[in-house]
């Protein structure tokens, strides 16, 4: 059976098209070859006029885990009465919601970003409630107790890769990443910040030497995602040059600093807080080995889901509604779930809101700068076609930015700035950048070869009505979404890397879970076919690494 759309006018970055019309042709779930011209096409769409982009990928947010779960429970009002101008919507909305809710934007991909190993199962079997949508997870390391003791032991970095590559086995992960590095962990030590080279209370160590091996062994280990970094000093004024300090840590190796608006803040003005984006912006365009995601908040009600109990902790106070969840996992890390209500009238908040899209609009290369909200922690994901609008709409964002509270604009350099995103630009950032970054080489393009995950828009003046709701959306070479609404549901797949590494790890860490931990090491692995059931049958994608690839 083939599959054909006809005539759309066609934005493939990974492939260089940039708004020519073709035609696409599928064939059992994948773009092929145009077939011989007596081939019978045994369905036709029209796109005459409309514009054709691979589905795009979500690759920060959080759908699954024990924070979102918390989220979902504490906040019933939200359920109740979560609506506002741009449609219904839960901050924290259910599995089966968040796979339609994002399939019918055009999402075909989301990757849950703090994944806690001991805690695997049970996200992978949300992930695996999730419909439609691909999944993958990076999983939680830095603040683990098993890794800090072989670091402080001064153990090599052979090891360490080991240990790494065994967790991303035994929890079905496709990244790693650090979360405040050591900070979960000195926390339960009593302190209240662990800055880049300050050391852990008990342990001894920095999160400079933290962030280097772990950076290390990502790289060396060859899985293609680099080490996602979620910096130390999360919104505390002042913290841009510790962000600049992370850049500088990694040393050349690859790195990405997710939610850098969160991490972008001065200390100049009155009030001590002001935009550090102008110099993030500028260390990102010289530094070819960074590359960030913005964490762009929007105004009015979300909820904040991190496993920075650090931060949250010191947030809760700024709860609403008040109330909060802070908690430990089973010393290898914690969480911390605050609900909160961004104002375009608070003076900080405003300044958050410029401060990302100054981000946006001062990166060059929109290879290496990614859309999200950090959802749900800067806005929900159903914010993205907003978003988009501000950043390919100068006049809508300068009316926008007119709105907010006037000391936040005095502080802010927006409205100099005159840089409107292309059609192609978006298509880069949504689509083929997050997948080259994490290495899916048969997703966020539209080659002959690669999965038939499109998306089709009507070319409509309002970016944000056209992103909003598409024309059709296909899912593996199925139809999935019509108008918005969705038409048929399947279970996406699960993508996962699994480096090779010295089986031998076991032997110290099975002594480590008979000692420490309340579930034994083989409970906590999970093997492929159990990944199969969690995922209602779905394909596990094992995605090659660099060593392997070659």
């Amino acid at each position: 059976m083939i599959l054909k759309l006809k005539g759309g006018k066609v934005y493939d970055p990974a492939n260089g098209v940039d708004g020519e019309v073709r035609d696409i042709f599928v064939q059992a779930g994948r773009i092929i070859e145009a077939p011989r011209e007596d081939a019978r096409i045994a369905q036709e769409f029209d796109c005459s006029g409309m514009i054709v982009m691979a589905g795009a990928i979500d690759m920060h947010t959080h759908i699954g885990g024990g924070k979102v779960n918390i989220a979902r429970a504490m906040l019933t009002e939200d359920h109740r009465h979560a609506v506002d101008h741009h449609g219904h919507h839960h901050a924290a909305p259910s599995t089966l919601e968040t796979g339609r809710r994002y399939a019918e934007m055009g999402y075909t991909a989301c990757f849950e970003p703090a994944l806690l190993p001991i805690n695997a199962r049970q996200a992978h079997l949300e992930m695996g409630d999730t419909p439609i949508i691909d999944k993958g997870g990076y999983a939680m390391l830095g603040s683990d107790d098993f890794f800090l003791r072989m670091l402080a032991a001064k153990e090599d970095q052979k090891a360490i890769n080991d240990y790494v590559a065994w967790t991303l086995h035994a929890a079905q992960c496709i990244g790693i990443k650090v979360v405040n590095p050591g900070g979960i962990s000195a926390f339960k030590f009593n302190q209240r910040k662990l800055d880049l080279d300050e050391e852990h209370a008990y342990y001894r160590l920095t999160p400079r030497q933290i962030l280097k091996s772990l950076a290390q062994a990502v790289h060396d280990l060859g899985v293609p995602h680099p080490l996602h970094v979620h910096c130390s000093n999360l919104g505390i004024p002042g913290n841009v040059d510790t962000t600049l300090g992370t850049m500088q840590a990694a040393e050349g190796l690859p790195v990405h600093l997710t939610h850098i608006q969160f991490h972008s803040y001065g200390t100049e003005g009155d009030k001590k807080f002001s935009s550090g984006a102008a110099r993030i912006a500028e260390s990102v365009n010289r530094m070819k080995n960074v590359s960030v995601d913005v964490g762009q908040i929007m105004f009015g009600q979300t909820v904040t889901a991190s496993g920075d109990s650090m931060a949250q902790y010191r947030n809760s106070g700024l709860a609403n509604p008040r109330k909060s969840v802070i908690m430990d996992i089973e010393c290898d890390a914690g969480c911390g779930v605050v609900p909160f209500r961004y104002r375009d009238q608070n003076f900080v908040n405003a300044l958050q809101w410029a401060i990302g899209l100054e981000t946006f609009l001062l990166i060059d290369d929109p290879w290496r700068v990614f859309l999200t909200t950090d959802h749900p922690n800067g806005a929900p994901f159903t914010s993205y076609p907003h978003l988009i609008k501000l950043l390919m709409n100068r006049s809508y964002r300068e009316q926008a930015f007119e709105s907010l509270n006037p000391e936040a604009k005095a502080m802010s350099t927006l409205k100099s700035i005159t840089r409107e995103y292309s059609m192609y630009e978006i298509a880069t950032m949504t689509r083929a950048a997050p997948a080259k970054l994490l290495g899916l080489r048969d997703r966020g393009l539209l080659g002959v070869g690669a999965v038939a995950d499109i998306v089709v828009y009507r070319n409509e003046n309002d970016p944000e009505a056209m992103f909003g709701k598409p024309a059709c959306v296909f899912k593996d070479g199925d139809l999935v979404a019509r108008d918005g609404k969705i038409v048929k549901e399947k279970w996406g797949n699960t993508h996962v890397v699994k480096p090779e590494f010295d089986r031998g790890i076991e032997k110290s860490l099975r002594k480590y879970f008979e000692r420490f931990h309340t579930m034994t090491l083989e409970n906590f692995k999970i093997a492929d076919d159990e990944m199969r059931e969690i995922g209602n049958g779905a394909r596990l994608c094992e995605h090659v690494t660099r060593h392997r690839a070659a």
